[in-house]
């Protein structure tokens, strides 16, 4: 038996074929309708219903209003569920991600024999394998807090090269073999914005930030088409969890044509914002023809690094570390060269998203982009994590409308930890979100991933409740900078979207803008914190088209 129109039904239309009929309704291809809508539109109001035509939303309002107006191809009975806007990653790594899923999984490890068994097991599927890679531990997750050394590596893997990458992408542990083919020897340990560990005249086989690349750099790279496969089985993984755009931070201009590529047959469809990585190849190219975008691909900025990471102590600080009294970490280039590349950005009209962990380094590139930026102004220039910020610097985000990307997950991971490092007072000052948000009255989020996890709602758990998954500590950590739930909300729609440029194409459920959406099982703006990490996605709709969802 059909189910009769609500509200104007079969007999409803009989009863007006003088005035009106069913088949003058204005032609709909979706109508979602009695949901419990969050259209993050500029009065943050609700809504039961929307119509879609051709990839875009036509209207919002209620149920009845719209089920009269619009006839549908396609109607989506919400049974009161909550529909929010397509949820955007504001920094990714999304095609690290995919090629990461070839590579051993060493997230979560207690211990450096754990990492060596899975090490092992990986080996044994895949023996002829020229390489053994791995991403994901931790040393601040063992007993042993120290850094691991290949001494192990070099003796169950004598003749295969070995590097595994630390959880943050900013350390990383390699073998005799590797360590060879790369030529790095005791020798040869001065490595710009990096370090080569030598401990007793001899190499532990650490390498911090970009003397990584030394031994990247042998790695034989990844065929077209298992490039192809792997980012395609990782988009299902992002549909999964309700991302609709992701922004991939730092991608060679090859990774940019493979993904445009792909979508232009339709053989990808997240949308991606790509920050290019400042090679001479990528500047060459998009200064001389200038920004790109298509309708789900939009190639505008570059990705900088300013220095490393806090758990591998490459974050540069204005004092040094609480737990290294000699050290202060390091800027991953001269300041003369971040003073030149932002000049080049700036000329070309390109937007500058600079990675900033220590204090040092977050004063430096605010210096840098307030020197030039003069003050308010709509550049959109960004700060990637900005973790640790001297409290006397936080003002310049809002004078110079320099937009603070952070992500919400760092601080719960970190917690355990970033006081040893930075000593209780100076704790103080880092992942202090709500201070940033309020410079420009908007903080766009995102996850990190692969170093976090790829669900955006544990940074969206993350940020209201600053607790971690097991919901520590009780009552939160430095609960001072935790944000409202329309904020988190916010940071990852419409927020994230401004920071893009995209704010008039996605963000917010309105009419006009691109009908992507997420339909969830509970109301993350009502339930208790602890139970958001337990909702799930029940469908993922992109440009009005089910993407992910049962049929």
């Amino acid at each position: 038996m059909t189910k009769p129109l609500y509200k104007f039904g079969a007999s409803a239309c009989l009863g007006l074929a003088l005035l009106s009929s069913c088949s003058q309704r204005e032609k709909a291809d979706l109508l979602v309708y009695n949901a419990n809508v969050y259209t993050v539109n500029s009065q943050f109001a609700k809504a039961q219903a929307f119509a879609v035509k051709d990839g875009k939303i036509m209207e919002v309002g209620t149920s009845e209003a719209l089920r009269e107006k619009y006839s549908a191809q396609e109607e989506v009975d919400a049974n009161g569920k909550p529909v929010y806007p397509g949820l955007i990653d504001a920094h990714a790594h999304f095609y690290g991600y995919a090629v990461n899923q070839r590579e051993a999984d060493l997230v979560g490890t207690k211990s450096f024999a754990e990492v060596v068994q899975r090490l092992q097991a990986h080996r044994k599927e895949h023996p002829g394998a020229a390489w053994i890679s791995g991403r994901g531990w931790d040393q601040n997750d063992w007993s042993t807090k120290q850094f691991p050394t290949k001494d192990t590596l070099d003796r169950l893997f004598p003749d295969v090269p070995v590097i595994i990458e630390r959880v943050d992408g900013h350390a990383s542990l390699a073998n005799q073999k590797a360590l060879d083919l790369a030529g790095i020897t005791t020798g040869n340990t001065q490595v710009q914005g990096g370090k080569v560990e030598v401990i007793n005249g001899k190499l532990t086989g650490i390498l911090i930030d970009r003397a990584s690349e030394l031994v990247y750099a042998k790695m034989p790279s990844p065929s077209v088409a298992e490039l192809t496969q792997a980012l395609k089985e990782a988009e299902q993984d992002l549909f999964s969890v309700g991302l609709t755009t992701v922004v991939d931070a730092g991608l060679p201009k090859e990774a940019v044509d493979l993904i445009d590529s792909l979508q232009q047959k339709r053989e990808l469809k997240v949308r991606v914002y790509a920050m290019l990585s400042p090679s001479l190849e990528n500047k060459s190219h998009y200064f001389k023809n200038g920004p790109y975008t298509t309708d789900r691909l939009n190639v505008r900025s570059f990705k900088v690094y300013g220095d490393g990471a806090l758990g591998s102590r490459g974050a540069c600080l204005l004092h040094p570390y609480a737990d290294r009294p000699l050290e202060t970490g390091f800027l991953l280039q001269t300041v003369q060269e971040y003073k030149d590349l932002a000049a080049e950005l700036y000329q070309h009209n390109f937007q500058m998203n600079t990675h900033a962990i220590g204090d040092s380094a977050n004063r430096l590139i605010l210096q840098i982009y307030g020197n030039l930026l003069q003050g308010k102004n709509d550049r959109r220039w960004r700060i990637e994590h900005a973790q640790v910020v001297n409290p006397a610097d936080v003002p310049l985000f809002g004078k110079f409308s320099i937009l603070p990307s952070v992500q919400p997950t760092h601080a719960t991971s970190d917690m355990y930890w970033a006081g040893e490092r930075l000593g209780t007072d100076r704790v103080k000052h880092a992942y202090a979100f709500k201070a940033l948000l309020q410079q420009n009255n908007m903080i766009p989020l995102g996850s990190d991933f692969p170093v976090e996890h790829i669900n955006p709602l544990y940074g969206f758990h993350a940020a209201i409740a600053r607790q971690d998954a097991k919901n520590y500590p009780a009552g939160g950590f430095q609960m001072e900078n935790a944000l409202t739930r329309e904020e988190a909300l916010k940071g990852t729609t419409i927020w994230a979207a401004y920071a893009n440029f995209e704010e008039k194409q996605k963000g917010s459920i309105e009419a006009g803008k691109v009908a992507d959406f997420v339909i969830l099982d509970q109301d993350i703006m009502t339930i208790p914190p602890q139970a958001i990490r337990n909702v799930k996605v029940l469908s993922t709709y992109l440009s009005g088209e089910k993407v992910f969802g049962k049929p």
